[in-house]
This record gives C-alpha cells, sequence and structure tokens, in this order.
C-alpha cells in the first residue's frame, strides 16, 4: 500500500444545519463553521467533511441539489465558503465536499429544461422513459423512500427515474455530456480550493438501460432498487474516467459511499490505483437489516459487532484502507445504536471510541460524537423531519406494528437523531441558536455539552483527544496507521481485542463489551499503557481484570 497524504489523519463531519447558528434563524451556517475550526483544531481534526451545503429546496436535507456551484441562502454565500476554505488551510486543514452524483433536484435547470421538451438534448441528462403497452410504470423498482422508483410526467406517456424521493430525477450516466457537465462542476470546486469530496450513493450511477422488473419482495408488489443496482455491470467505466477527468488532478481525497458493489472488486475501487481513496465502513449498520424494514431488525450483540468489524478488517487487508465510523448523518447517535440504553455512560462510549481508533483506516468523527451525544426522545411522528423516518413508520404500521410500538422504533433508529443540533453549552438550545432551531434538541444538553466537556480532563471529548494525538505521536502513530493487525480472545464472549503490529513497537487493545468484570490469560509485559477509560488496570504475570466497558491500549513488548 502507498502511503499517502491523508493517511495518518483524523476527520470530522459537519452536518451544517445542526452544527453552529450565528445568525438566529434556528439553522446552522457556514460562518458558523468558520467560529469552530479553532475548536476542532484543538480536538486533532485534520479534515473536515461538510454535508450538503449547496442550493436546495431541501426535499432530503439538501441532497437534492438544485445548484451545484451554489450556496444555500440559509448557509450563506459564496464569499463564506471561499473564506472557510481560506481559514482551515491556515490551519494546515483540508475541506471535504459533500458529491451527490446519482441525481439533483427536481428544480434543477437541467430538468426543467427537459420537462418544457421532452424530445430535447437535457431530456437525456435524465432517465425518461416511455410507460409500457399496458400503460404502467417501466419496472417495478422500490424507492429507497417508499414506493415506486417512477413518477409519471403530467399529460404525457411518460415516467422519469428516482432511486430517492420524486423529487430527486437520476442523471443518466449513459449520456457524455451529461458526464462532462459533472466534471466540469468537480473541477471548478478543486480549483477553489477544496482537498476532496465524499461522494453519496455512488454505486447508484450505473443502470439498467432495459429497465427489467424482479420478482416482488414485498407486499406491496416491488422490489428494492438494490436488486436492480446489483445486477448491471460496467459501472468501472464510469470511475476509471471520473478520476481521470478530476480527482487526479489535485490528488484528491475520495471516500465513497457504496453499499452495494462487486467485493471481489475491492482493489480496483480503493487500491493503490483504485477509482477512490477509500471507501466508508458501513458494514456495523448493515448487519441488523433484514429487507423487511426496521420494525423487522436483528438484534446486535458485542459479538457480532465484533466479528462484522475484523471481516471488514480483514477484507481490505494489503489492499488499502477504509474510512472508519461509529455514526454519521445516515444514522442514529452509535452510542444509543450499539450499547444496550441500560448501558450507555462513559465507560461504554470511551470504549466504543478505542475500538474506532485502534482499528485499521481512516477515523471519522460526526458531530457530537466527540462529547457523547445520544439518541432524543422524540414524542410524536410529526416531530420528525426525515423523509426515511416517515416511511419506516408507515412501513411498521402497514405490518401491523400498534403506533406506540411504531414510534419507539423509529426513534431508536431515525437518521434524526445524528441529525439534532450540536449541544455547545448548558444555555437554551444547547447553545446552538438564540432563535427557534430547525430540529429538536435533545433536552440532555444540560448535562452533556462541549463547554462543560472541555473543563473536565475525564470527559468524553478528552478521551477523543487523547485518542487522536495517540494516533499522531511520533513514538506510536506509525503502529496505528500501518500496523499489521492481529486480533485475540475471539473464543472469549464480549471481548475485543487486537494488535496493531508497527515496525518499532505493537500496540494493544483490550475492551470488555459488556457490563460485567471479564477475566483474560495474558502473559505479555506490558510496556506502557497508552490509554485507559479506567483509572487503573488491574494486571498480574498471568492475567488482566477488565472492569465493565473497560477498554485500554497497551505498548507491549
Amino acid at each position: 500500500m502507498k502511503k499517502q497524504w491523508w493517511h495518518g489523519k483524523v476527520a470530522y463531519q459537519i452536518y451544517p444545519k445542526s452544527f453552529n447558528d450565528t445568525n438566529g434563524d434556528g439553522v446552522g451556517d457556514l460562518r458558523g463553521i468558520i467560529e469552530k475550526l479553532d475548536y476542532l483544531k484543538d480536538l486533532g481534526i485534520d479534515i473536515v467533511w461538510i454535508s450538503p451545503m449547496f442550493t436546495s429546496p431541501f426535499v432530503d436535507q439538501g441532497y437534492d441539489i438544485s445548484d451545484y456551484q451554489g450556496i444555500a441562502p440559509i448557509f450563506g454565500t459564496m464569499e463564506d465558503m471561499d473564506e472557510l476554505i481560506a481559514e482551515a488551510k491556515k490551519r494546515d486543514m483540508h475541506i471535504l465536499l459533500d458529491l451527490v452524483l446519482n441525481h439533483c433536484s427536481d428544480e434543477h435547470e437541467w430538468f426543467q429544461k427537459a420537462l418544457a421538451d421532452l424530445e430535447g438534448e437535457y431530456a437525456d441528462y435524465f432517465h425518461i422513459v416511455d410507460e409500457k403497452e399496458d400503460g404502467s410504470m417501466p419496472s417495478n423498482w422500490r424507492s429507497t423512500f417508499g414506493g415506486p422508483t417512477w413518477t409519471k410526467i403530467p399529460g404525457t406517456n411518460k415516467y422519469y427515474l428516482h432511486i430517492f424521493a420524486k423529487e430527486q430525477p437520476d442523471v443518466n450516466w449513459e449520456n457524455p455530456k451529461l458526464r462532462q457537465e459533472m466534471y466540469d462542476m468537480i473541477n471548478w470546486w478543486q480549483d477553489k480550493g477544496i482537498s476532496g469530496f465524499r461522494l453519496d450513493a455512488i454505486a447508484n450511477i450505473k443502470k439498467d438501460m432495459e429497465y427489467k422488473s424482479f420478482p416482488a419482495d414485498r407486499e406491496d408488489g416491488l422490489v428494492s432498487k438494490f436488486r436492480m443496482v446489483e445486477s448491471v455491470s460496467g459501472i468501472e467505466v464510469f470511475l476509471k474516467e471520473l478520476k481521470e477527468k478530476t480527482f487526479s488532478q489535485i490528488d484528491a481525497l475520495t471516500v465513497a459511499e457504496l453499499s452495494s458493489f462487486d467485493r471481489a472488486k475491492l482493489e480496483e475501487y480503493v487500491g493503490d490505483d483504485g477509482y477512490f481513496s477509500t471507501i466508508f465502513d458501513l458494514s456495523t449498520d448493515s448487519m441488523e437489516v433484514s429487507g423487511n424494514g426496521w420494525y423487522d431488525r436483528n438484534p446486535i450483540t458485542a459479538n457480532n459487532y465484533r466479528q462484522v468489524i475484523y471481516d471488514s478488517i480483514r477484507e481490505i487487508e494489503g489492499i488499502g484502507m477504509k474510512a472508519n465510523i461509529i455514526e454519521n448523518h445516515d444514522e442514529p447517535r452509535g452510542v444509543s445504536h450499539y450499547i444496550p440504553e441500560e448501558d450507555c455512560n462513559d465507560y461504554s462510549k470511551k470504549m466504543l471510541a478505542a475500538i474506532l481508533f485502534m482499528r485499521p483506516g481512516l477515523p471519522f468523527l460526526f458531530q457530537g460524537q466527540e462529547i457523547g451525544m445520544e439518541n432524543t426522545p422524540f414524542e410524536t411522528i410529526d416531530e420528525f423531519d426525515d423523509l426515511f423516518t416517515h416511511n419506516e413508520y408507515q412501513v411498521a404500521l402497514d405490518a401491523g406494528i400498534e403506533p406506540e410500538q411504531a414510534l419507539k422504533l423509529v426513534n431508536k433508529y431515525s437518521r434524526d437523531n445524528g441529525r439534532t443540533p450540536m449541544q455547545w453549552n448548558n444555555q437554551a438550545n444547547g447553545g446552538f441558536t438564540t432563535g427557534t432551531p430547525w430540529l429538536k434538541v435533545n433536552p440532555n444538553y444540560a448535562t452533556i455539552n462541549v463547554e462543560d466537556q472541555l473543563t473536565d480532563e475525564n470527559s468524553v471529548w478528552a478521551f477523543y483527544q487523547k485518542l487522536i494525538a495517540l494516533r499522531k505521536d511520533e513514538t506510536y502513530g506509525e503502529a496505528f496507521v500501518y500496523g499489521g493487525f492481529d486480533p485475540i480472545f475471539e473464543d472469549q464472549d464480549n471481548i475485543v481485542a487486537f494488535y496493531r503490529r508497527g515496525e518499532d513497537k505493537t500496540i494493544l487493545l483490550l475492551a470488555n463489551f459488556q457490563n460485567s468484570v471479564a477475566e483474560l490469560p495474558f502473559t505479555e509485559k506490558i510496556d506502557d499503557i497508552l490509554i485507559n477509560n479506567y483509572e487503573e488496570l488491574a494486571a498480574t504475570a498471568t492475567g488482566v481484570t477488565l472492569q465493565p466497558h473497560q477498554a485500554v491500549i497497551v505498548s507491549v513488548d
């Protein structure tokens, strides 16, 4: 694996709508990010990924883009964006943008021109298809947010394709003019000083142009759009051209959201000469999915969490690095997702953090993760903003789940849990805004907030800061970033333990993923305790005793 400029760094995702509001309108803004750059620098962050702040009607929170080269007024101006890029560079920090290439907004100029002339050149920028002879839609694919992927154009016999919401028409990557428009836009941002991109839903850009149906997988007669995505080949042609005409020009850091692709081609995707720098490891999120909906998710255990992580690490050994997460804007809060509610405390939060930073790969934090933000109690379905959540609530009701239980389910899994405003202090609205926040603030901001944790040397924030510093340490950093992965105690329930063997140093993680004491046989000499979420480690010449959710990183001889 060739060493890259981003390998030893730490990244942080900002959801701009919920990060920091400086003008009191209840919505975060670019000036709010600028204001907090020193905060991120003090934490140890090098790379900042900003979720979409482009011009948008916000049907899907900015992932429906109406102008790729415009800033949504609620976030500020292009001058603010230029200042953010410049201020980040002053601090030796890098900005990544969220790149949505599969679809745009139905308010985008391209789509409006397509609707105005269904035989014109812009109609071929999209998948606009005649209805079948019997008047039905072209195929039975189900969209991500529920219902068909096809919407009929009024007054015509034609449908347009949308893998996501009907306000998000998919663009046609088979069209070279469309592709060149995208490349020009990407290069325009790179010329502004952007260091790279997170690529949203990139696996979806290749379509089955025959629009074939598949056997239904639910009673609605539809089939998951993933069935189509997995059935087509040839996306590599697009990805190779995309890299050659854009990202390779500046050695950009590109992080792909790839939920469905041929794993046998992993080296083509993220090897030394891959289409992308890295891909997000979303394996822990998908390990619960049954295919029926949130109401039918499989339970998480410490053992299957461990197994999924280990399998993911082994999959990419010798090929490249993955981008590792606990949570993001598409997930509930990780500490509420992977830890039982009764066990969610500072010890278990720090344990998850230690596992994240010891794993091979590039660690990504999501805003608020560094203070251990938790799921928010939403009291009614109307308090949720997220399209996906409303759809899954209805799916649960249709499956016969009682409304009270359906609400409890979406509370647990909703993406809005990760989108609630950042908790800066214990003042009104957690210090996020002086106005009315666009989404409910978690009431626990009184006890979980940045201001309190910055002055507490034992806080979750301080623990993350120590982990980040250790990853960059002159003595141990090489083992963290490039060290080999060697697990132990795989036969022990609820124990996550593995070595990272570097050229000069070997470090070891011992994490007790349970709310009870664990006794482990261990005879190696511990040179130094580098990280510990407890004050002490009970170790003898023959064994180690770990307290509930204790996590230690040690240097061994």
